[in-house]
């Protein structure tokens, strides 16, 4: 049977969400920016699929469902009519010879999933997976089984297809949610997808902030996410198709909104042109900040109170849980 559903943000977990209905069932979407949502903190992400690198800060369980949504987006995206960038050959974490420290620490807390382990380094392994990194570190870490995807792609791809399935989008609208109407209009369920923008209904949600250059880089030839172990600033550099590359620190407990400070992009280009001097001649494209939504325990939450769905609290697993989180979000209307 078909339902009337609205959809209330249309980040990540909104698009993950109207994809899965939008087959059976009548969507509204209802999005206080404009279709790209470049606001929201999927936009501004790397969309990194990482779960062992994920699982030295967050639960086993958690990064055994990263491993499931692995699995999950290569469905999603085979679904779209447009391609998008999808890789899965591992990450690769290296250490300059002072922050060995920082290297073992990691590993140390590194939790095991399934039959994936994490595989110490020399320097000529490293350049085996990545040649252009011969000679600049001679410690490090290969992550198997993790991957990434291209996010800005997979926004744009993913509002075509919802686009050509008959899905109606309310762009630049506040939202007045009263049980299960939203701006006096009645749904059978609402699925409450607004990440920060539900904080008057979830109190105790907090924003971590994330901040990331996107640069054009012809000199680099990255072929996988690297990760810079550091005191300071630990970054990583996510590679995208046609030499772009997304660099970003891991997370600063701020609920600032602002822009990127000059300290901040500083120390995120250093640190890069530390890995590879290549960076050095790149050209930036743009540098971003975001809040992403987090809950105490880090933990995301689906809750149902009555035809309301809500899904919160991805913190900075949101690209490596949302499409398992979605799924089990979807299943409470079966």
């Amino acid at each position: 049977m078909s339902l009337k559903i609205a959809i209330l943000g249309f980040g990540l977990t909104g698009r993950l969400t109207a994809l899965a209905l939008a087959k059976e069932h009548q969507l509204s979407v209802f999005e206080q920016d404009d279709e790209h949502a470049s606001n929201s903190a999927g936009s501004v992400a790397a969309a990194m699929l990482a779960p062992l690198a994920e699982s030295v800060l967050c639960e086993q369980d958690l990064a055994l469902q990263g491993l499931n949504s692995i699995i999950r987006w290569q469905q999603i995206l085979s679904e779209l009519d447009d391609a998008v960038y999808f890789q899965q050959t591992g990450s690769l974490v290296v250490a300059h010879q002072q922050d060995k420290g920082d290297l073992q620490s990691f590993v140390s807390r590194l939790k095991p999933l399934e039959s994936y382990q994490a595989q110490a380094l020399v320097g000529t392994q490293i350049a085996d997976l990545e040649p252009e990194l011969a000679g600049r570190f001679h410690q490090g870490v290969y992550l198997p089984c993790e991957g990434q995807l291209d996010n800005q792609a997979f926004y744009s791809s993913s509002f075509k297809k919802l686009t050509s399935q008959g899905v109606q989008f309310n762009f630049g609208c506040k939202v007045e949610l009263n049980a299960h109407q939203v701006n006096g209009q009645s749904f059978d369920y609402v699925f409450d997808c607004r990440g920060l923008g539900a904080k008057q209904a979830e109190p105790l949600l907090r924003g971590v902030r994330g901040e990331v250059a996107r640069l054009y880089a012809p000199e680099v030839n990255l072929t996988r996410p690297i990760r810079l172990m550091h005191p300071r600033y630990p970054i990583y550099i996510a590679p995208k198709p046609n030499h772009q590359f997304v660099i970003g620190a891991t997370e600063i407990e701020s609920q600032d909104r602002g822009k990127v400070t000059v300290r901040s992009a500083l120390e995120l280009l250093s640190a890069a042109y530390t890995v590879h001097s290549g960076f050095a001649e790149g050209r930036i494209e743009s540098l971003q900040s975001g809040l992403r939504p987090a809950f105490a325990d880090n933990r995301p939450k689906v809750t149902k109170q009555g035809r309301v769905i809500s899904i919160n609290g991805l913190y900075r697993h949101g690209y490596l849980l949302a499409p398992q989180v979605v799924d089990d979000a979807v299943s409470l209307i079966a």
